[in-house]
């Protein structure tokens, strides 16, 4: 029958989908556990972002703290936490891929912002409306659809990435595969492998919708690609880009 058909009697097996170690409630953990560091990853990078892409200030920590977290591996995360007082199990899995989910959140809401047009800005400036208003009633608005572009990426690599949990006594789908590893059963580290693919290409999908709908009708065909392309592209490099687009605008202005 083969390896791919052994995957699929596996899949079939009524056992397999019953009790705490079904494939249901893995599954359920598995995105409870993705859920959690998306969000702690967006607390934290998303408030940041947004007073750094206001201000125009801090465009150098925004590229540090980018790259430093890409260049951070997660399974490393998860074995310096079991060294200290987070353990293992699920909260050091969600403290790591938090760490994991914080370029592309951070990145594109701070590119969002500094890519609002400043005509729009100083307008909104000068009806009156305070800093605070800008940001929240102008700036934040524009910027959805490359903030949602981020939190869709983030969100996918977080649920492909989750399957690390069961190596630190966590849960998720990658107990599958780690018993399987564990009982030398090649259909059963398929079987969650595919299980795992297939959740994140549908997290992808269904937060490509939302993209979608948050992203104005007429600006769809411009912006959305472009959304994409900055999730897809370095943290760096596109934090730098837009540095350096700042730099080249003081200049101009100086120039009597």
């Amino acid at each position: 029958m083969g390896l791919l058909g052994d995957a699929f009697v596996w899949l079939n097996d009524p056992l397999n989908w019953e009790g705490r170690g079904g494939v249901p409630f893995l599954t359920y953990e598995h995105l409870y556990i993705s859920f959690l560091a998306v969000a702690l990853a967006a607390l934290v990078a998303m408030p940041t972002a947004l007073l750094l892409g206001h201000t125009g200030r801090g465009g150098g920590l925004t590229v540090a703290v980018t790259n430093v977290s890409r260049a951070i591996p997660t399974l490393a995360l998860l074995t310096v936490f079991a060294a200290t007082s987070i353990g293992f199990g699920n909260r050091a899995t969600i403290l790591a891929l938090a760490v994991f989910a914080v370029p592309p959140l951070l990145t594109n809401t701070y590119v969002g912002i500094r890519g609002v047009d400043p005509d729009i800005v100083e307008a909104a400036r000068g009806m009156g409306l305070s800093e605070r208003s800008i940001l929240l009633r102008v700036e934040l608005p524009l910027s959805v659809p490359l903030i949602a572009a981020g939190v869709r990426t983030a969100a996918v690599q977080v649920v492909a990435t989750a399957t690390l949990a069961a190596l630190v006594g966590g849960g998720g789908l990658g107990t599958i595969i780690n018993e399987g590893f564990g009982q030398q059963d090649r259909p059963q580290i398929l079987a969650g492998g595919l299980l795992v693919a297939f959740l994140a290409l549908l997290t992808e999908g269904a937060l490509a919708l939302v993209q979608r709908q948050v992203t104005p009708g007429r600006e769809r065909r411009r912006l959305l690609p472009a959304a994409r392309r900055s999730s897809d592209a370095v943290g760096a490099g596109a934090a730098e880009a837009t540095l350096a687009d700042e730099e080249d605008d003081r200049q101009t202005v100086a120039v009597p």
